[in-house]
């Protein structure tokens, strides 16, 4: 006899299978999905998961669909391919279910994956302009500047920022929710530019909520809850990389008025918005632009020198190519 379970019993058991083998960030990405999923599921009057078939998941995929980004959906939806086959290696669901699921890769030429430093500096001017020192100014800033991860971000605390000394502390914190991609391995110190640290001291003084998280601890980037949250930071991002947002012009022909990605929830659903994750990615390409070596580059980011190598560094082969020409003083 096949065991009957509810969605949210299915999910919850399959998480609790997946902790011990994967990082927090993939653990965050698969629950926040799942929830979503779940919670649909209820809504759809679908009681156990046995019941769950391909019409399903595909008009699962259509809501979804109305809701996120391509990028974000293709995401989502190998999140619940893999979640589908864990299903079926349990005999919960139909063999096969899983590889009739469409998943199609997003059209990576309809939108962009990095802004360049030319961009990055029309945000920051219009929001050194008309948001000066708002969460999503100072968040954006220190995330371009110092090209960490969203994670990171979220782990420093007040007191690890070191504005006279231009530097801010990261350390691994599981046991108080703040972990590290990397754990103790992602522990260092960041310098910090001047202008950088000035915006922070301006976010401390005047806009940042004066308030502790769940653990009493009393952090950097935070609303009015606590400590800033993932989506939080995410729909900062996705929202301050809109082009309509920073120059009022839209450059996808597009009637500004009109367009669904103005809206906060769908920030996204705009071609140039971008993820945290692309805006460190933009960071790190910068910084090698800039001339700055890899090791010194890798440290920072707390990247290995092959992985940035592999995944972040998007300069052609002809920026490289002019970059060593400077570098050696060729003029030919």
């Amino acid at each position: 006899m096949t065991r009957k379970l509810t969605p949210k019993e299915a999910a919850q058991r399959y998480l609790r299978e997946r902790e011990p083998d994967v990082a927090r960030a993939t653990l965050y990405n698969h629950r926040s999905l799942l929830k979503q999923w779940w919670q649909w599921c209820e809504s759809q009057d679908i009681e156990y998961v046995n019941d769950i078939d391909g019409f399903d998941l595909a008009y699962f995929r259509l809501d979804r669909q109305m809701e996120v980004g391509e990028v974000t959906l293709y995401n989502q939806m190998t999140v619940l391919r893999v979640f589908t086959r864990w299903l079926q290696s349990r005999g919960l669901v139909a063999n096969g279910l899983a590889d009739g699921m469409v998943v199609a890769q997003p059209d990576d030429a309809s939108r962009n994956t990095k802004i360049d430093s030319i961009t990055a500096q029309q945000i920051l001017s219009y929001l050194e302009k008309y948001e000066y020192p708002s969460l999503r100014h100072v968040v954006f800033a220190f995330l371009w500047h110092t090209g960490m991860r969203l994670g990171a971000l979220r782990a420093i605390d007040l007191k690890d920022f070191h504005p006279k000394e231009h530097y801010v502390e990261l350390h691994h914190r599981p046991e108080t929710g703040t972990p590290l991609k990397n754990k103790e391995y992602s522990e260092r110190e960041v310098n910090l530019a001047l202008w950088c640290c000035s915006i922070l001291d301006d976010y401390i003084e005047g806009r940042r909520h004066d308030v502790t998280d769940n653990y009493d601890r009393t952090p950097l980037f935070t609303t009015e809850q606590g400590r800033v949250s993932h989506s939080n930071v995410r729909d900062h991002i996705n929202q301050i990389t809109r082009p309509c947002d920073y120059t009022r012009e839209c450059p996808h022909d597009r009637e500004i008025t009109n367009c669904e990605a103005t809206t906060r929830l769908h920030a996204a659903r705009c071609p140039s918005s971008i993820a945290p994750h692309d805006l460190r990615r933009s960071s790190v390409t910068y910084l090698l632009d800039e001339g700055h070596r890899k090791e010194l580059v890798a440290d920072r980011v707390d990247l290995s020198v092959r992985t940035m190598e592999e995944h972040y560094d998007k300069r052609s082969e002809a920026e490289k190519r002019k970059l060593r020409r400077d570098e050696f003083g060729m003029d030919g």
